[in-house]
């Protein structure tokens, strides 16, 4: 199995512009808020190298400021991102292909 390379100064400053403090880096997984545990998913998948991120339901527990945040950071690096996401604003914003299998 490859080994997985994160580049820790993206992933530290993820973190830090959803709103993490320097005591929040020092708290296990386990005492986490399921909000923090997924900034820190978004956070680790966005520190490692890709040529295609697949994400399901990344604003589940996340809050409108750092909702606000991964949009920015989708729409300055403009990685490519599959994902799956019901929240229809976030979707039109980032998403340049829309599949709806709704109907």
């Amino acid at each position: 199995m490859q080994e997985e390379i994160i580049d820790e100064s993206i992933f530290k400053a993820m973190l830090s512009k959803m709103g993490f403090s320097k005591l929040d880096f020092e708290t296990s997984l386990e005492e986490m808020s399921e909000g923090q545990k997924k900034k820190v998913l978004i956070a680790k998948s966005i520190s490692e190298q890709a040529n295609i991120y697949i994400w399901d339901e990344p604003l589940n527990y996340i809050d409108i400021l750092t909702r606000e945040q991964i949009e920015e950071a989708i729409l300055k690096y403009e990685p490519t991102l599959i994902f799956v996401e019901h929240d229809k604003t976030f979707v039109e914003k980032v998403a340049t292909k829309i599949i709806d299998l709704n109907h």
